[in-house]
């Protein structure tokens, strides 16, 4: 679909949740390691977790009363943005469930896949849904400036954050959708991106095996 407003980031951050989905399974399905000790210190599943609910509830603040404003109305658009936040206030139940059961030394072992696939089954879902049909009702009711809005304020909301936040958005991104990101920033967030905070990031152990756990916060890039 051609969108009138700039989808470059949405996406961006849509393909990065869902790499970490996927990374997510890898460590359930390893064998040889305890999972729940791999997420433990992980951080990656913090990182995941740290911008995901950025994401989220910058959109639920910002981006959907923006929406309703401009859609009195109209219940079935309405209707889909009732949707989008019962979709997003199923998830963070979910995270909290893969914490608990990383912290579960009795039964957590024999759990954890199963909290780890219901994550990712309502996340995709979510995921798909908002691509499919909210991110055309976005485009048709927003005006540039009224988008930016919502760009800013995600982006205040990152904060410092921005040396692990953008590596990690574009963590195996094409070189296409990183030109295009990099290419709306300043050059001096691009210089930093390329010289400081990629390369850190790069080094921090995201999964690591247990043995190798120590020192593997998201913090290691600083």
């Amino acid at each position: 679909m051609d969108y009138t407003l700039n989808m470059t980031m949405m996406f961006a951050v849509h393909d990065a949740l869902r790499r970490e989905l996927e990374r997510l399974a890898r460590v359930a399905a390893r064998t040889g390691d305890d999972p729940r000790r791999v997420l433990r210190a992980a951080a990656g599943w913090e990182l995941f977790k740290r911008f995901l609910r950025v994401h989220h509830t910058t959109e639920d603040d910002v981006l959907w009363p923006e929406m309703r404003r401009l859609l009195a109305g109209r219940p079935d658009d309405l209707a889909l943005l009732d949707a989008m936040e019962e979709e997003h206030a199923a998830i963070d139940p979910l995270l909290a469930a893969v914490d608990a059961t990383v912290l579960d030394r009795d039964e957590g072992a024999g759990r954890l896949g199963d909290v780890l696939d219901a994550l990712a089954t309502t996340l995709r879902h979510h995921l798909r849904h908002e691509e499919a049909e909210g991110l055309a009702l976005i485009d048709a009711t927003l005006s540039a400036e009224q988008w930016a809005k919502f760009g800013r304020e995600h982006r205040a909301r990152i904060g410092d954050d921005a040396r692990h936040y953008l590596p990690w958005l574009l963590d195996e991104a094409s070189d296409e959708t990183v030109a295009k990101v990099l290419a709306g920033l300043p050059a001096e967030i691009r210089e930093a991106y390329r010289d400081v905070w990629r390369p850190a990031y790069t080094a921090i152990p995201l999964y690591p095996s247990p043995a190798a756990a120590s020192g593997a916060s998201p913090d290691a890039a600083a």
